[in-house]
């Protein structure tokens, strides 16, 4: 296990023996998914919309359904893989480390520890450091985020809505957290970072690192409630490195439209005219995509 060894993928320092630092070359394979957007899919021909669009990486999903969600079945990620040439990334359920062996062994590029899934182990995430592909699990704080790399976490995945609503605000909540609390680990005296990993419940050797890189050790991608340009540019310039899109962007009429303008959005989301050109024109194919009744209802109450 390589503790430091985050590190290496932003201190411009190599990546050399992959044996002898197995956790570097993972962190640097998510790496390479930096300023992009990661797109969920239920079926092949999403996924080639997905791949047309520009998307960096695709993550496969079973279609929804009533009951335990688990992993996608493997036929359909072999399916995808055959039509694509893009990474994968693929679901298995928290603890679950046998879907992740098998995930592995059909060769995704990416698993995702999702607590999106039904949970397989209350107690325990899957260790990480025992299979070579890199994982990427969801957080909604810095203490959270800290852990998850401990157990090998290559990329974060701050999280939010998990309903499929469209409501951003949950995940705007949880990235000004994550990005706040290092804000405030920046500031503090070394003597204090002891008491700060304490409290968060964080390791303290991360909690260090984390002070002196001034962000997370590895890829910060946002997810839940990224349903147009807007969202995602949001997310970019709070500080996260790329967005995950959920599968209900293809339900309006022109899903390549729509999922063209997130990616473009996050790869220009400084650019105001950018954003402009992206953003006109989707509100026919955004039905289906807003609040309901019922969500505006809590959200007026303070709820959600």
């Amino acid at each position: 296990m390589a503790e430091d060894g985050a590190v290496t993928v932003y201190n411009n320092s190599v990546i050399t023996d992959a044996k002898k630092n197995p956790f570097s070359l993972k962190a640097g394979l998510t790496q390479m998914l930096r300023g992009g957007a990661i797109v969920e899919v239920t079926n092949a021909e999403q996924a080639k919309i997905a791949e047309e669009a520009g998307a960096c990486c695709l993550i496969v999903s079973e279609p929804i359904h009533q009951g335990i969600s688990r992993m996608p079945d493997p036929s359909l990620i072999k399916e995808i893989k055959r039509t694509v040439s893009i990474p994968i990334m693929a679901r298995a359920r928290v603890g679950h480390f046998v879907e992740a062996q098998i995930l592995e062994a059909i060769g995704v590029d990416y698993i995702d520890e999702s607590e999106a899934l039904a949970l397989a182990d209350e107690g325990n995430f899957i260790n990480k450091h025992n299979f070579r592909c890199p994982f990427v699990c969801g957080c909604q704080n810095l203490g959270e985020s800290l852990s998850r790399i401990r157990e090998g976490a290559a990329m974060i995945r701050i999280q939010g809505d998990l309903s499929g609503s469209g409501n951003v605000s949950k995940t705007v909540k949880n990235v000004r957290a994550v990005m706040g609390e290092i804000r405030i680990l920046n500031n503090m005296d070394e003597d204090e970072v002891f008491a700060f990993s304490k409290n968060i419940r964080a390791p303290y050797d991360l909690v260090a690192q984390t002070k002196q890189m001034g962000r997370l050790p590895v890829v910060q991608f946002a997810a839940g409630g990224i349903v147009t340009p807007a969202d995602a540019a949001l997310m970019m310039q709070l500080g996260c490195d790329g967005v995950f899109v959920a599968s209900e962007i293809f339900d309006g009429s022109d899903p390549y439209k729509r999922v063209r303008g997130i990616i473009q959005a996050v790869r220009h989301y400084n650019d105001p005219h950018v954003l402009v050109e992206t953003s006109s024109g989707l509100e026919d194919s955004m039905a289906g995509m807003n609040l309901g009744e019922d969500m505006i209802e809590q959200f007026a109450h303070g709820g959600v």
